[in-house]
């Protein structure tokens, strides 16, 4: 090896050891502009936690998005971890008192994709209630009926009340969307301070079943968190409007998709938009996932979406940008912008 070999060699084993764990496949150009002559960088692809078992011991940084959960068990692997970037608002999939526990920081995204999510639930909404995926499933067999009896019965939009659960950036982007549309809208959010509904012109309830009761829309935008959790089971679908429709843009497991899937069959809620499912990628496990994919009749008013709400091309950029940056600082002895404080 010559005299430049060895000294490019010096200066990789004296970088930090950087790993993505999921999601983002090569080139990772913009996290390796980021941390130039800080850390190495490396794309696993990992599509589960198995992919990823044994391999964490030596890593200085991860940086993860949604196919992977940092367990107790893998965080336990970590000898020389310094931080856990969360390529995302939700940090759910992170054991946070196992990090804590190895003195790891936690960082997440938290102001990324606010258009893009608030968007999408608009537009599960406006397909559902203007029968446009619907009106595609009926046509399509034999071009008839080429009139309105291809969608009706529809109401007009303007009146009807939309229902927010968890007002926070997105919760409330959505809200204001849905006013646009002259909606009455509603929202519920314990956490949300005082105040707030006057400050947004909207109207606050203090319970979900109100909420629930309601709504011809009610649309999810809250953390999963222990109290978030199946929030939307059974019992919550028997409580709202045989006429409405759920949307979730959220987190998977908030919502209790075999119920969603029941209540649409017996015609107990009106239709679903889905962007998140408990468990991904999805498969035929799942009860709503197996209506979607059938040829009931109501399968009309179910929509899934594969996860991608978030997703445009500037928000991709400003989710990796900004978890590269913190990664860069806690790497360089600095304080992240946005650490997650368990």
């Amino acid at each position: 090896m010559d005299l430049q070999s060895e000294e490019k060699a010096a200066r990789l084993l004296a970088m930090f050891r950087v790993v993505i764990t999921d999601c983002l496949p090569e080139p990772a150009s913009i996290e390796r502009q980021c941390l130039d002559g800080l850390a190495t960088v490396e794309c696993w692809e990992a599509r589960s936690n198995g992919d990823v078992v044994g391999r964490l011991s030596e890593v200085d940084a991860v940086i993860l998005y949604h196919e992977v959960s940092m367990t107790r068990e893998l965080i336990e692997e970590m000898n020389q971890c310094r931080v856990i970037a969360r390529g995302g608002v939700g940090y759910d999939n992170i054991d946070l008192a196992a990090a804590a526990e190895r003195g790891i920081i936690v960082t997440n995204v938290p102001d990324y994709g606010v258009d893009e999510v608030a968007d999408h639930a608009i537009g599960l909404m406006l397909a559902l209630r203007r029968g446009l995926c619907a009106s595609q499933m009926r046509l399509k067999p034999s071009l008839a009926p080429w009139d309105r009896c291809a969608v009706e019965p529809l109401q007009r939009l303007a009146g009807q009340t939309f229902g927010v659960i968890g007002c926070g950036r997105i919760g409330t982007a959505a809200a204001l969307r849905a006013k646009a549309f002259r909606m009455d809208v509603v929202f519920y959010d314990p956490f949300l301070a005082p105040g707030m509904e006057k400050a947004l012109g909207l109207r606050r309830v203090s319970r979900l079943e109100d909420l629930l009761a309601q709504s011809d829309v009610v649309s999810i935008h809250a953390p999963l968190t222990d109290c978030t959790r199946r929030m939307i089971d059974a019992s919550a679908l028997a409580a709202m409007r045989k006429h409405a429709v759920l949307i979730n843009t959220a987190r998977g497991a908030i919502v209790d998709t075999a119920a969603v899937a029941i209540a649409i069959q017996y015609r107990h809620l009106a239709g679903a938009g889905i962007d998140v499912l408990p468990e991904e990628p999805a498969t035929d496990d799942d009860a709503l996932v197996r209506l979607w994919r059938s040829n009931e009749a109501c399968a009309e008013h179910v929509i899934l979406t594969p996860h991608t709400a978030y997703y445009s091309e500037q928000a991709l950029k400003e989710i990796r940008q900004t978890s590269a940056d913190e990664v860069r600082r806690v790497l360089a002895g600095e304080r992240p912008r946005h650490p997650v404080i368990r």
